[in-house]
């Protein structure tokens, strides 16, 4: 886990710079939020998750000119994504009690939600 303001992970030490834009404007931001940690970290890189994907010792641009999905879902299946990428889907939709759901329920409630 980064140390200190300018540390981050050595995987994207080896990105394109947009990959550690992204990673550090997310991870700070969620420090604000959650405190330094894994928390931080997790919605770091989840963010990260949204344009880029892990290939070996470093983070690639999805295929697909610019990645990312639109709020209102597209972008493959709820079941496909991580519980910390159902979370933030659900904080952006401002879903009562999503911070105790299970990704089964996170998926149930995003599906009700269809907004």
């Amino acid at each position: 886990m980064p140390r200190g303001p300018n540390d981050i992970p050595s995987t994207l030490k080896r990105s394109p710079a947009k990959a550690r834009r992204t990673w550090k404007k997310t991870h700070d931001s969620a420090v604000e939020t959650y405190g330094e940690g894994e928390s931080a970290h997790r919605v770091a890189f989840a963010s990260l998750k949204h344009n880029f994907r892990k290939e070996g010792d470093h983070w690639a641009p999805k295929d697909g000119g610019g990645g990312g999905s639109s709020k209102g879902g597209g972008g493959g299946s709820l079941e496909d994504r991580t519980k910390a990428e159902l979370y933030d889907r659900a904080r952006e939709r401002d879903i009562p009690g999503r911070s105790s759901m299970s990704k089964p329920e996170l998926i149930e409630a995003l599906r009700r939600d269809h907004s």
